[in-house]
């Protein structure tokens, strides 16, 4: 079930995202994953990022992949939607 508040941690994501794109075109998943566990993303925030399937993702293909993780789980509201 979704929460129905918006988290303190909304918009980490997208903050996250950024980062990881900041000087890059493409990031595989052992990087993303590597720098989520550094930056010590929530627990929640670091199950969506674990669900990454192995590859390497463009800025749009890990949007696309976050989105739908965190619709399925219920918490695009909760932890918002990433770009």
């Amino acid at each position: 079930m979704g929460k129905l508040e918006k988290s303190e941690d909304f918009g980490v994501l997208q903050e996250f995202v950024e980062s990881l794109f900041a000087d890059a075109e493409e990031q595989t998943r052992l990087d993303i994953v590597v720098q989520a566990e550094a930056l010590d993303l929530n627990p929640d925030l670091q199950e969506i990022v674990s669900l990454l399937p192995p590859g390497t993702y463009t800025r749009e293909r890990l949007c696309d992949q976050f989105n739908s993780s965190l619709s399925s789980h219920g918490w695009g509201y909760y932890y918002g939607a990433v770009h």
